[in-house]
């Protein structure tokens, strides 16, 4: 999953080895669970423009080619072809930040900006820190200050529940990263045994929020009956990199009766309401009100 934190303060600092080519990454490390994404966020100056951005990722005095903007994608270590892409992908820019998705537990380490043109120029005067941890539940990625490190579940929308409707739940995954989608499962016991929905039907949904996050939900739709009442309902998302999370619910199923008793205590207190709030010394009040089949209440006092 991946967080974003946003203020109108600076996010990074800005690091020099010449007075025309800076670099500019975020303070600290980056945070983020197995399976899930990361973004590096970057920006630089140079004195020349630009024409591609290459990322390495730097294990003591080594440093692997992990990302080339538009070249020379055979010299792109194999574990990281195809899940590393630039958020703007116009180096012109100068915005050399990247998403690194379907984090692995190998992605620790730190990354190195180059940057090639008329002239190449390699950032040495600072480095990205990125930790990937398949133990945690929480995923922090750096857009700006306000840091927010929601538990990593999914979502269910359960609506009103009532005997012999059709109702649909919605389960939506944790995190809002592209990469690879997410598969969606549902199951639901009762008394420590499996239960029935007959005739359910579940349907999968992908929403682009933007060109490098994404919105993943799963529906699942049948028709409610008094047996359903109190089934436990689990929603799992398996995420690549072996990472699994749930949420389960348990199912308040009212049935008809409930509801019209509902209603019927409902309109006698707005009646008594009704006859008690009118104030004078000889009145007759007919409190009239539509109950089902068009029954009227009357209520007459006089005094």
């Amino acid at each position: 999953m991946c967080v974003l934190f946003a203020c109108s303060s600076v996010w990074g600092t800005k690091k020099c080895q010449t007075n025309n080519y800076c670099v500019t990454l975020h303070d600290g490390t980056i945070t983020a669970e197995a399976g899930l994404c990361a973004v590096i966020l970057c920006s630089f100056t140079s004195e020349v423009t630009p024409k591609r951005i290459i990322w390495y990722k730097c294990e003591q005095s080594k440093c692997d080619n992990v990302f080339y903007s538009n070249t020379k994608n055979d010299e792109v270590q194999s574990g990281f072809k195809g899940r590393v892409s630039l958020l703007e992908p116009d180096v012109s820019q100068k915005n050399c930040s990247i998403i690194i998705s379907d984090l692995k537990e190998s992605d620790s380490g730190l990354y190195q900006l180059r940057v090639e043109g008329t002239k190449s120029f390699t950032y040495t005067v600072s480095r990205a820190s990125l930790s990937v941890t398949g133990r945690t539940n929480k995923c922090t990625i750096s857009l700006s200050c306000h840091l927010y490190q929601p538990v990593l579940k999914p979502t269910v929308v359960i609506p009103p529940l009532t005997e012999g409707q059709e109702s649909t739940l919605t389960c939506t995954a944790p995190g809002l990263c592209s990469g690879s989608q997410p598969k969606i499962t549902w199951t639901w016991r009762k008394g420590g045994k499996d239960s029935q929905l007959t005739g359910n039907i579940t349907a999968a949904k992908t929403e682009n929020l933007t060109a490098v996050t994404q919105r993943h939900s799963s529906t699942l739709t049948f028709n409610l009956s008094a047996e359903h009442h109190g089934t436990n309902i689990t929603c799992q998302v398996s995420f690549g990199g072996n990472t699994t999370r749930e949420e389960t619910v348990t199912l308040n199923v009212k049935c008809e009766l409930e509801v019209i008793i509902a209603f019927l205590i409902g309109v006698l207190l707005s009646s008594i309401i009704c006859c008690l709030g009118m104030k004078c010394y000889r009145y007759t009040l007919f409190c009239q009100l539509f109950l089902k089949d068009e029954l009227w209440i009357m209520f007459s006092e006089v005094f």
